[in-house]
């Protein structure tokens, strides 16, 4: 072999090595040195890890729509038809993925449910309630986000969508409720 074959193959290998072991040393100095990871929150809501499962929640029968769906429960404290029509509005501004979630109002059971929302009461009031609050919560029945009463639609709605996409449906999930 000629000097300059030998000094092209090695090359190569140089080049090799690069492809392979250069994203691993970047990955290691973005851990290390916190380099290129963002530090701001992502979602508006809050975590509440204590918050327990919703089949443990003091309430009646809670019913969905699919199996698979996230639960929107919000508690009606006050002002209930304006509080459920402003979460039937962030539900159908979710457009085709609007089948994936389910409403679950929690009092006012005075008004009417719209549609697509159940309505159940609390049989005794946790300590953890707080009226007016909104929750997201996963197919398993955890609570994965909280809100407070104030809290904007457009934020509730962004969050429900990056929870959506970051969950993706699978892809025969609408074959099996047919």
């Amino acid at each position: 072999m000629t000097e300059a074959r030998i000094a092209h193959s090695r090359l190569k290998l140089l080049a090799l090595f690069a492809v392979f072991g250069l994203p691993m040393a970047m990955a290691w100095g973005m851990v290390e040195w916190r380099l290129g990871i963002p530090d701001e929150r992502t979602a508006h809501g809050s975590l509440h890890p204590d918050l327990p499962q919703l089949a443990d929640w003091p309430l009646g029968q809670v019913a969905k729509e699919g199996a698979d769906d996230w639960l929107m429960a919000f508690d009606c404290a006050s002002d209930c038809s304006a509080s459920a029509d402003r979460w039937w509005r962030v539900h159908r501004a979710l457009g085709r993925d609007a089948h994936r979630v389910s409403r679950l109002r929690i009092g006012g059971t005075e008004s009417k449910a719209l549609p697509g929302e159940s309505v159940v009461t609390w049989q005794a009031a946790p300590d953890w309630r707080e009226p007016g609050a909104l929750w997201i919560i996963d197919p398993e029945g955890r609570a994965v986000l909280s809100y407070g009463e104030g809290v904007e639609a457009s934020n509730v709605l962004e969050d429900i969508e990056r929870l959506l996409k970051l969950n993706p449906e699978p892809p025969l999930a609408r074959l099996h409720d047919e």
